[in-house]
């Protein structure tokens, strides 16, 4: 398979799961495009955060302007965005001076916390 169409299915997938389960599309893109791709962490991680962008906003319409009730809570969205917007400018500050295998085993440490959590908590 081709770089482009390697790339492109790593990102239907993410935008897929992303706008399904509402997970970040982190939790699929960066696992594939350092495990497929060949990216080495720290470029999968900036890689995935600019991706991101372009994959909410197509999902976002469908989610407020649906039918009925819109599922978005703006209140909410709006504190969520400015508390992210703070993390995300310090955690890439700090992704400069992490080595690449604590970077690698960070992320496993969380994927897995998190997976634990949605299956047995409720």
């Amino acid at each position: 398979m081709s770089q482009p169409a390697r790339f492109s299915a790593i990102g239907f997938l993410g935008g897929f799961l992303g706008g399904l389960f509402g997970v970040g599309g982190g939790f699929v893109m960066i696992p594939l495009l350092v495990l497929w791709a060949g990216l080495g962490q720290r470029q999968a991680n900036a890689t995935s955060l600019v991706a991101i962008i372009p994959i909410a906003i197509a999902a976002v319409p469908i989610y407020y302007f649906r039918a009925g009730a819109p599922q978005v809570d703006l209140r909410v969205a709006l504190f969520l965005v400015i508390g992210s917007m703070v993390g995300a400018y310090i955690g890439a500050r700090a992704l400069k001076s992490i080595p690449e295998r604590q970077l690698r085993i960070g992320v496993a440490i969380v994927m897995v916390l998190v997976g634990i959590k949605q299956v047995a908590l409720p």
